[in-house]
């Protein structure tokens, strides 16, 4: 993984996260601000993917345990996709919670990705 991008990555969840959980405990429903932040956090992860295929493909896989990071990729991908069905399926206030919550999840699966990719196995 390229540590800036992740840096990019991590910045714009937690943004995403933090704007997301305010609307909702503000009482707004789902809206084009909330869905579109969490669109773009899954836009960089679907970059990530990517990213990630190239690298290992260029000679810098991952060092840590590959399995472990390919099952947190697509988890990854996964989760956005789902929390925007869940929202949209119920547009209550607490869906935006909801939102907030799955780009704050996102955040610490994007840095343990980068652990996983940076730490060798076993150290």
């Amino acid at each position: 993984m390229i540590l800036w991008f992740t840096v990019v990555q991590l910045v714009v969840a937690v943004v995403a996260g933090l704007l997301c959980v305010t609307l909702g405990l503000a009482g707004k429903r789902p809206s084009d601000v909330s869905v579109g932040s969490l669109a773009l956090v899954e836009l960089l992860l679907v970059v990530q993917v990517v990213v990630a295929i190239v690298s290992a493909f260029a000679g810098n896989p991952a060092q840590g345990d590959p399995l472990e990071y390919g099952v947190y990729l697509v988890s990854a991908v996964l989760l956005p996709i789902g929390g925007v069905i869940w929202a949209l399926l119920e547009r209550s206030r607490w869906s935006t919670v909801i939102l907030g919550a799955v780009a704050l999840a996102l955040a610490v699966m994007i840095w343990r990705m980068q652990v996983i990719w940076t730490t060798p196995i076993g150290g």
